[in-house]
């Protein structure tokens, strides 16, 4: 299946580009130079990605991403001239799954595009045998295709939120500190700050009500279970 990429960028050198690197990799590229516009696709035929620019005429990036957050967890990857770190956390805590600042290397960008759609993506010949099934109180977690059940409903889950809960239930009770969560989960290059954990913990709560998804002060947080797990 060839991925379609929704290209939102209002500089025509780095569309051309961009458009030039995805297809070069076998990808579908669509580019506009409006969120007006990619809304309009997206109302139209979904893309699998957005690569969204947050210096757009009119409605700028950050109200597009949190638009799109508000239907669906499609992989965002947000990029913008602006350096600065509240910047960056702003885009991670509106939705946005990577964040790359302008002037930016196409190869760096395919490789996160990549990236993003193998840890999206379910795994090849889903099993429904019980050790591919991780299950703590109320939470029900299918491992291989990478579905959450809270309460037996299933919930709908970004793909930060996925790894986050599969990590904290497969060591239950463990704490794990801010710094551990940002390696285990954005990665070792990632360079936000542990904002971007409270923001992801705070979703997760939001979306399955009463999870003992405990804060540790000052260190950070922990699955509680008072059942004996394996």
């Amino acid at each position: 299946m060839t991925h379609h990429i929704g290209v939102v960028e209002d500089d025509s050198n780095i569309q051309n580009i961009v458009s030039a690197y995805l297809k070069k990799e076998g990808y579908e590229a669509t580019i506009m130079e409006s969120a007006e516009k990619a809304w309009e696709l997206w109302e139209t035929r979904r893309p699998d990605m957005w690569v969204l620019d947050i210096m757009l005429p009119g409605m700028d990036g950050y109200e597009f991403c949190k638009k799109i957050r508000q239907e669906s967890d499609v992989p965002i990857i947000i990029i913008s001239a602006k350096d600065d770190e509240v910047d960056k956390i702003l885009g991670l805590e509106l939705g946005g799954d990577d964040y790359l600042t302008k002037p930016f290397s196409p190869r760096e960008l395919v490789a996160r595009i990549k990236r993003l759609f193998k840890r999206a993506a379910p795994a090849d010949g889903i099993s429904q045998e019980s050790h591919d099934r991780i299950k703590v109180d109320n939470l029900l977690i299918h491992e291989n295709d990478r579905r959450i059940f809270w309460h037996g409903e299933e919930q709908v889950v970004t793909t930060k939120e996925f790894d986050l809960l599969l990590l904290v239930a497969k060591n239950v009770n463990r704490a794990f500190s801010r710094e551990e969560l940002l390696i285990k989960i954005w990665g070792e290059d990632y360079f936000g700050s542990d904002r971007a954990v409270d923001d992801l913990v705070k979703r997760i709560r939001k979306k399955l009500t009463d999870i003992s998804l405990e804060t540790v002060w000052g260190y950070g947080y922990r699955l509680r279970s008072e059942e004996e797990h394996p």
